[in-house]
This record gives C-alpha cells, sequence and structure tokens, in this order.
C-alpha cells in the first residue's frame, strides 16, 4: 500500500540538553478535561453522502452546543470519508490539514471496455507531476497548475468500472483526474464513486458519524460517563502528528504563547531532517502544541547555542499555562 509523504519520514528526537517539566504548569494532553478537549479538540467524522461539508460541521457544532468548528478540506455533497472536524479555539489548526497529503479510494467508470492491462499502464503513466485544470464546478479559478500523485494503486476491475486507490498532493481533483485518464484511454470516464481514506495524519481507523458523537455526548452530559467522548474527540496535537516537532524548556513557554519567536537556547529536543522554510509544531515537555511556526534553520544548527530556530506563526497554548504566578 502507497503512503504519503510524511509517512516516509520517520524522524529521530535529538536531545539538545536534558530537561524536566514542572508537574504545577500545564497538562498531558490525554490528562485534559472533557471540556478542555472540546474547546481545543478535533473529530475525525465520517462524512455521509447528501450533506456538504460545512453542513457536517454545523451538525457537529449543534451536537456538542459550540459555536465555532472548522474541517480540513471541502468534500463534495456525495464523497464520503475522512473529515477532521477542528473545534472552537483550536480550529487553527486545520491550516496545515489543507496542505496535507490525501488518500482516496474512487471508482471510475469507463464509456467503453477497455482490457485490465490498458487500464494499468495508463494509471501508471499518471503517477507523478500531472497538470490539472480544475473542473467548471470548483471554488478556485479555472487555470492550469501542476500537482503530484504520489501513488496509484489498482484494486479490481469489474467491466467497465475500476476500483483503484491514490494519494494526491492537497488541491488534486478525483474527478478531473478520472475524466483525464479515460481521455488518455480513448474511451471517456467519469467518477462513479469517491471515498476519503487519509487526510494528512487521519485515516479510517479513527472515523466516527455524527450519529456515534451525539451518543458520546449524551453518556457524558446525562450520566457523566467520559468514556465515550474521549475517543471520539482526540486532542488537538493529533492534527500535526505530520509535522516536524520541536520541544522547549517550560522557562520559554511563556514567552511563546506571547507571540515571541523561539530561540536556540530554549530548546530541549528537536526532530531530525527539519530544514529551512519548513512548517514545525512547537511542543512543551509535556507535549502539548504551543504554536506552529517556520523554521529559520535547519535541525543541526538547532543544535547549537544561539540564533532565532522558529518564526512564531500561530498560538494555541493559553498565555498563562506556564506563567509564574507572583
Amino acid at each position: 500500500m502507497g503512503r504519503l509523504p510524511f509517512e516516509y519520514l520517520l524522524r529521530k528526537e535529538l536531545v539538545r540538553k536534558d530537561s524536566r517539566t514542572d508537574p504545577n504548569f500545564g497538562c498531558k494532553p490525554k490528562d485534559r478535561s472533557v471540556e478542555e478537549l472540546i474547546s481545543y479538540g478535533i473529530v475525525n467524522i465520517d462524512k455521509p453522502p447528501g450533506p456538504t461539508s460545512h453542513q457536517v460541521s454545523a451538525y457537529l457544532q449543534d451536537i456538542l452546543g459550540i459555536d465555532k468548528g472548522g474541517h480540513s478540506g471541502t468534500l463534495d455533497p456525495n464523497v464520503t470519508g475522512v473529515l477532521p472536524t477542528a473545534l472552537c479555539k483550536g480550529t487553527r489548526i486545520v491550516q496545515t490539514l489543507l496542505t496535507a497529503g490525501k488518500e482516496y479510494i474512487a471508482l471510475m467508470h469507463l464509456h467503453k471496455e477497455v482490457k485490465e492491462k490498458k487500464v494499468k499502464q495508463i494509471m501508471k503513466s499518471f503517477v507523478g507531476k500531472i497538470i490539472q485544470k480544475p473542473p467548471v464546478k470548483s471554488a478556485v479559478k479555472r487555470v492550469e497548475r501542476e500537482r503530484e500523485i504520489y501513488y496509484m494503486e489498482f484494486m479490481e476491475m469489474d467491466g467497465q468500472d475500476v476500483l483503484f486507490r491514490v494519494g494526491c498532493e492537497a488541491g488534486t481533483y478525483i474527478r478531473k483526474l478520472i475524466y483525464d485518464m479515460g481521455k488518455k484511454l480513448k474511451v471517456g470516464a467519469h467518477m462513479a464513486e469517491l471515498r476519503r481514506t487519509k487526510a494528512g495524519p487521519f485515516d479510517e481507523s479513527t472515523l466516527f458519524t455524527l450519529h456515534d458523537l451525539a451518543d458520546a455526548y449524551h453518556y457524558y452530559k446525562s450520566e457523566g460517563n467520559e468514556k465515550y467522548i474521549r475517543k471520539v474527540v482526540q486532542p488537538m496535537e493529533n492534527g500535526v502528528e505530520h509535522l516536524a516537532k520541536v520541544w522547549v524548556v517550560d522557562s520559554s513557554v511563556s514567552s511563546l504563547t506571547h507571540g515571541s519567536d523561539l530561540k536556540v537556547p530554549g530548546i530541549a529536543k528537536v526532530h531530525d531532517q527539519i530544514e529551512k522554510g519548513d512548517r514545525v509544531g512547537v511542543f512543551s515537555l509535556k507535549n502539548e502544541l504551543i504554536c506552529l511556526g517556520i523554521a529559520k534553520m535547519k535541525t543541526k544548527d538547532m543544535l547549537k547555542d544561539k540564533g532565532v530556530a522558529i518564526k512564531t506563526e500561530k498560538v494555541f497554548m493559553a498565555d498563562d499555562r506556564y506563567e509564574i504566578k507572583t
């Protein structure tokens, strides 16, 4: 089975200096209260056919009684599958998912019969960089643009119906991909069905329906049973699992929550393979997401003594979590 680009990166943690975290500050994500989870969480919704992605997000907000939710990239009404939806103060996390790779299982209907061998050959020719013009019904300007197909796997064929799996760069139109393959086969083709199976670090293993969410919330609110809601609502940190990470000492957290850039002396440990310009997640030693930022240097330079390592972009942690009370 194919993998998205970030799934190939088996990053190692490199310790810059041994550090401990004070239990009086912050909280491990798994130890947050349910109310905190809902304020900063993500639900990986199994989108049903019919409603728009925006409507699914609205249903979710109604179920939880919240006024803010954001999904990780629009799915057409009839498309199903992985739709990570961030809650309340965590909604900005979806910006990192919008640009993350996606995976789909698609059913292509050929307009005439074609031999299986020929279909497989054409599929193989579309792996790599391709040029696409978005379809007429799309939310973006219809100009040609380059997109990358990371992998395409033939699954089965029944008459003129071809089932396949595709991993692709964000912004790739599968409907248009199928149209272009049909054109190259010289028989024509259209998309009969589509299901998203991955959006960045989220896949089908953590999917829950809106009914699951409603039941879990009912058990929590009516019976005080937190077991199910804790399964359904994930910590927002899970939304950046595809990014490289930098961990900081406790004394650096407060300044970061106020928007300061991260300087090298504040780093406790760091992932390898970070390049200048990469978007990274900055974490406490309790694995709480503090902020997202842009790397201003490579990993090897973050292990040295001075310089600005990360330019802070978006702050997620409240500014009083590591503030020393006087």
